[in-house]
């Protein structure tokens, strides 16, 4: 069976899946911590998360196939 993403597609597609996941993940978890789950929560938690996943989006891009590989040089030792 054939894929039927690209390796730039698959990689961009991981990029997108894996920041939004993190950035919605980390900026929700930090605005609890430091102001609490109460009245205007969401929308601090979805100011945080416009800021956090434009941030996550490209470090992913850049910071993913290098992690990768010092994985596999990891795993080669």
């Amino acid at each position: 069976m054939s894929s039927r993403l690209s390796p730039r597609q698959a990689g961009l597609l991981f990029a997108v899946i894996m920041s939004l996941l993190m950035a919605g993940i980390m900026s929700g978890i930090i605005t609890a911590v430091n102001r609490g789950v109460g009245a205007g929560y969401l929308l601090a938690w979805g100011r945080s998360f416009a800021i956090a996943w434009p941030i996550a989006f490209p470090l992913i891009l850049v910071l993913a196939p290098r992690v990768r590989a010092f994985v596999e040089y990891l795993g080669r030792r």
